[in-house]
């Protein structure tokens, strides 16, 4: 008889109970932070002024902070930004990534260990803060987009995962291709990227939320305050407190018209950039542990 490990027996009706209630309170400690925020997004001046800060409970509901995010201000600019280099950066991330993955993945491809070697070398050594700007500054790309994307095009990580899932693939089919005449990169087209779409896509979305959350580029690369994206405006708005409204240094009024709060654009903000990743994470989660794990425990 074979003997299960703790974690895998059927637990008893007590532990049953406690399990879903640990996972209920898992969940609560998830989801209320994120209910705050967003009633807070749709909260009037009132309902935060009574609340005293984040409104727990829902009263005077207003959109007016999110009409003044996107009244084709600086918010309504950077969304645009971040989604620009979040689909251009994907697109070339994913394409390089599987390109050299497949590459390594072949043993007797041109200089395979050498770069390979290269490339886990990269998990014990970074370039650090100062020669990367150096790098940015002699290739031109200071205060350009390219500077977002560029430098992280490829992550370590995300093309060891992949080699890993293509040595996966059975040599039979790929060989068998070779013999009827096919090409490499019908092979990769053909065969191995329609059997690693579950991969291929967590690798996607991993580059996607990279490129969508990235600051830091920003920050270091990026002299115009027109080309930020939404995380650097997020960041100087939320933790730097700098205003995005023109006359919103305490008044609440401009031209007649009354402003929503600070405190609800601020939250409006936070919302607009966990949308994206809220709504793609659905589509993409059945295919986390079978693109993930088989990749690299099998690889």
């Amino acid at each position: 008889m074979t003997t299960l490990p703790p974690w895998a027996e059927r637990p008893s009706r007590a532990g049953g109970l406690l399990k879903g209630l640990i996972l209920t309170l898992i969940t609560v400690c998830v989801l209320f932070p994120i209910y705050l925020v967003v009633l807070t997004s749709f909260s009037t001046q009132e309902a935060v002024t009574e609340a005293g800060g984040l409104v727990t409970v829902p009263g005077h509901l207003s959109l007016a902070a999110y009409e003044e995010l996107f009244s084709g201000g600086v918010v309504s600019r950077s969304v645009m930004v971040s989604l620009g280099v979040t689909l251009v950066g994907t697109a070339i991330s994913l394409t390089v990534t599987v390109l050299a993955a497949y590459g390594l993945s072949r043993p007797g491809s041109l200089m395979h260990r050498p770069l390979l070697f290269l490339v886990l070398l990269t998990f014990l050594f970074g370039p650090g803060m100062i020669p990367s700007y150096l790098l940015i500054s002699s290739l031109g790309l200071i205060d350009t987009y390219w500077a977002l994307i560029l430098p992280g095009a490829v992550a370590a990580f995300n093309l060891v995962v992949m080699r890993a899932f293509f040595m996966n693939i059975p040599a039979e089919v790929t060989d068998s291709a070779r013999i009827d005449g096919a090409s490499e990169f019908r092979i990769l087209t053909k065969l191995v990227l329609p059997m690693s779409k579950g991969v291929t896509a967590v690798i996607g979305l991993f580059y996607a939320v990279g490129y969508w959350n990235s600051f830091f580029n920003a920050v270091l690369y990026l002299n115009d305050n027109a080309k930020w994206p939404l995380q650097v405006v997020l960041r100087q708005y939320v933790l730097q407190g700098q205003s995005l409204i023109v006359g919103q240094s305490g008044d609440t009024t401009i031209a007649g018209q009354s402003l929503p709060p600070s405190l609800a654009i601020q939250m409006a903000i936070v919302v607009v950039a966990l949308l994206p990743v809220l709504f793609v994470y659905p589509f993409i989660q059945r295919h986390l542990t079978k693109g993930v794990i088989i990749g690299a425990i099998k690889g």
